[in-house]
């Protein structure tokens, strides 16, 4: 779907008031809402931050789903979330369990320009990168909700087409296996993979980045907040939001009065 720039305005402007929230910014900004998916909002969004910006089609996307639910091993769908789907789900699931995914990192090397950042001050979101281990949040599916939800997912995730959708393995805090997971892990051919990024880079575009939805930071200080809260340790993350908070301290200090 395309939008052009009335049509762009006029879905920016017409998200409902409780989808608005402060997230450090001067004005309120919109939450991520099933609402919003649902309006196919999100793409006039990263219209607004990144004019021009490649992103796919529904039918682009409908058929990234068809392909990945046409390998689904047995049993019951599960979503990994990792990042925001921890904190923010926006969909509708029957049983959320904490669990543990083998092979696969959190790590921010997706570089952003759209959503919580713009051309002029990109961003990184996170993705799952190969290597290591990652605990997040595990949502079950309703069988018939799958098509639906999964569709309004799609819309979250695959905006751009950076991330490969997968089948990973659950596993519980002894380390038994209860399940298949879609998790989006990152696609490592994709221009906007940024896992080179240095510590100092990806501290500046973290504490500088913001776009339609928020900033970087609050996107980083929420995820870190829902893992802790959610029993989970995540000491990269943890710096991470330890050197933004202190980049803004930085900042707040030499802002004119």
């Amino acid at each position: 779907m395309t939008h052009n720039h009335d049509e762009v305005t006029m879905i920016a402007n017409d998200i409902l008031p409780d989808e608005r929230v402060r997230t450090g910014a001067r004005h309120p900004v919109p939450r991520l809402t099933r609402h919003l998916l649902e309006q196919a909002s999100i793409e006039a969004l990263v219209a607004i931050d990144s004019p021009g910006m490649p992103l796919l089609t529904e039918a682009e996307r409908a058929a990234s789903l068809r392909e990945l639910l046409g390998i689904r091993p047995p049993g019951d769908v599960w979503v990994f979330g990792y990042g925001s789907l921890i904190w923010n789900a926006a969909i509708h699931s029957v049983e959320r369990r904490i669990a543990r995914i083998d092979g696969w990192h959190r790590s921010f090397c997706l570089s952003i320009t759209a959503l919580r950042a713009t051309v002029d001050r990109p961003g990184l979101m996170l993705a799952l990168d190969r290597g290591g281990a990652c605990c997040g949040a595990a949502y079950r599916l309703a069988e018939s909700d799958v098509d639906s939800e999964l569709r309004l997912l799609w819309r979250r995730e695959m905006a751009c087409g950076a991330y490969v959708p997968r089948w990973v393995q659950l596993n519980d805090c002894n380390g038994n296996a209860f399940g298949w997971a879609i998790a989006f892990t990152i696609d490592r051919d994709h221009p906007h993979y940024a896992g080179d990024v240095d510590e100092a880079v990806t501290v500046r575009r973290l504490a500088t980045a913001s776009g339609g939805l928020g900033s970087c930071a609050d996107y980083l200080f929420r995820t870190c907040d829902s893992l802790q809260a959610n029993g989970i340790r995540d000491p990269a993350l943890e710096r991470l939001a330890t050197l933004v908070g202190a980049e803004h301290e930085d900042e707040r200090c030499f802002a004119p009065d």
